[in-house]
């Protein structure tokens, strides 16, 4: 089969599945992914491996669960022998390009261990997951008593002044700041000024801004095969959209948030730990989270539309017949949903994806616009990356498998009896109330399309049913009805743990010469004298020894 040429990746952060029309959304019309699903295959049982930014890029970039690579939440690294997208990709002959988020930290105590130079050009492909072309922005560069979060000045602030919007840090006074009735300015991380409209114009925002680098970093590849990691920043916080997408959907009809008062009578103590954070008792409250959510979902329509002008150079170029295009999200926001804001726990609004893969190739002709139930997950990405640019599947590093068959409707797709996600809540005030060491502050969650396990280590598992209880409103973890199945799930857990990749450096061939070896070079253990050796084994008497 002829390999796909280009790859263009894209990630669209904090984004539920269910904001999207393809996926059932009433509300947000969003035509140009909608139009990638027609084109290709939409997967409805996708899950993220981890439940925040970093954690689970981590696990797109290497095909790894969480437990593997050790990046276990935002800012921390994994260690410098993983190898990402960028390390498989290459040698396949494809340009591998990053324009946006990846919120990767670089292993700065692994680089001095090892005497580089973070600054040398094998440091700065070790800092960032492998990619070292393109514009790296993780979108996020706010200042407070502690300074400022993001310790390198983003391109697009020096873009923002070139238009004429100056200032020391324009994206904090401009992009995501808007001016109240007073002509003040307001932060956008202030969720009370949602409905007001950013103080730059639609067409100078972060979303606008990278997809126009998209397109001239297309033009600039020429006919050079090439992967381009588009990783948009919006909807994620702040939320705060450019005009008229702020108040684009003031008025729309949203359905109430998915929660009982039974969730809040005797929930479980993490759980319990979660609704008291800052960002759940805000949209908690019903009339802040209506207030909140048009100015979410008009930046998920704002992305929506610069998706189409990326698809339409694409149809301009002449490329859409040689790109293969993934789209999906890092995980998605509770947005008041089970008392909840923001992510990191384990209900479909936070731990589902969003996940559409569009293979340009005739052999995908027959599962064009089909909807895929198979439990796949971030892991999957990459080996289908590789795959699609003609490369082998290293099964001793990768944990995720290939997409293909279900793309081009092979006779045996592989089946997941379960999927796997996990959390790190060590450094959240959550650890620290209920007196956990941040080393021992981990979830992990085993879902085998009906059961949702999520283990928690010093604290009884929860469960939900999600065949009776779609909406996970009742936890079964303390049932002795479900005892049954919290022990499979918990046992199967187990299992998958003890069978992780951890020896990454044997390939199957290394393994498969390796299988006898000892014996054929002359180590023979056990055997009583020479006639009891088989013949194949029998080391030559020309040694000078019998």
């Amino acid at each position: 089969m002829k390999a796909v040429k280009n790859s263009l990746f894209i990630m669209i952060d904090q984004l539920r599945w269910d904001a999207l029309s393809c996926y059932g959304n009433r509300i947000v019309d969003t035509p140009n992914i909608d139009r990638l699903a027609q084109r290709g295959v939409r997967f409805d049982n996708a899950y993220t491996q981890g439940t925040s930014c970093g954690n689970s890029r981590a696990s797109f970039y290497t095909g790894l669960h969480m437990r593997s690579h050790g990046a276990t939440w935002n800012d921390w690294p994994f260690s410098l022998n993983e190898w990402t997208l960028a390390d498989y990709l290459k040698p396949l002959n494809q340009r591998v390009v990053l324009l946006g988020k990846t919120h990767m930290k670089p292993d700065l105590e692994g680089m001095g261990r090892l005497g580089i130079e973070p600054a040398s050009k094998l440091g700065m492909r070790l800092a960032n997951a492998g990619f070292t072309e393109g514009e790296h922005d993780d979108g996020l560069h706010p200042e407070g008593p502690a300074g400022k979060y993001s310790k390198q000045e983003p391109r697009y602030n020096k873009y923002l002044r070139a238009q004429g919007f100056d200032g020391e840090n324009p994206w904090l006074e401009w992009a995501n700041a808007a001016e109240d009735e007073q002509g003040d300015l307001v932060s956008g991380f202030y969720m009370e000024h949602a409905h007001r409209p950013a103080r730059i114009p639609k067409e100078h925002s972060e979303t606008a801004y990278l997809t126009n680098r998209i397109m001239e970093t297309i033009d600039a590849m020429g006919d050079e095969p090439w992967c381009l990691h588009a990783s948009y920043i919006k909807p994620h916080w702040p939320c705060l959209a450019p005009a008229p997408y702020n108040d684009m959907y003031r008025d729309a009809d949203f359905a109430p948030a998915v929660k009982s008062e039974s969730e809040r009578q005797t929930p479980h103590p993490i759980y319990q730990a979660f609704m008291q954070l800052g960002v759940s008792k805000t949209f908690s409250d019903d009339a802040k989270r209506s207030h909140v959510l048009p100015a979410y979902y008009g930046l998920v329509k704002e992305v929506d539309d610069h998706i189409g002008r990326v698809l339409a150079h694409l149809d301009a170029k002449g490329l859409t017949d040689d790109t293969l295009i993934v789209l999906t999200a890092d995980h998605g926001d509770y947005l008041g949903d089970h008392w909840l804001g923001e992510k990191d726990l384990f209900h479909q609004p936070s731990v589902k994806l969003p996940l559409i893969v569009v293979d340009p190739r005739p052999e995908a002709d027959a599962a064009r616009g089909q909807q895929c139930d198979a439990l796949v997950g971030a892991i999957d990405v990459l080996p289908t990356l590789i795959e699609c640019a003609g490369g082998e599947i290293a099964e001793h590093r990768l944990e995720g498998r290939s997409l293909l068959p279900f793309l081009h409707q092979s006779a045996s797709p592989f089946e997941r009896e379960f999927i796997v996600s996990e959390d790190d809540y060590g450094r959240l005030p959550v650890a620290a109330q209920l007196g956990v060491d941040s080393l021992a502050a981990r979830m992990t969650m085993a879902f085998n399309g009906r059961y949702k396990l999520v283990h928690c280590p010093g604290f009884a598992d929860i469960l939900f049913d999600l065949h009776n209880d779609p909406k996970e409103l009742v936890d079964l973890g303390s049932d002795p009805g479900y005892e049954h199945v919290r022990r499979d799930l918990r046992d199967r857990l187990l299992d998958w743990s003890a069978t992780l990749h951890n020896r990454r450096a044997v390939s199957r061939e290394m393994e498969k010469s390796a299988n006898g070896l000892s014996r054929r070079q002359g180590i023979l253990i056990g055997y009583w004298n020479r006639a009891s050796v088989p013949d194949e084994l029998k080391p030559p008497l020309s040694i000078g020894v019998k």
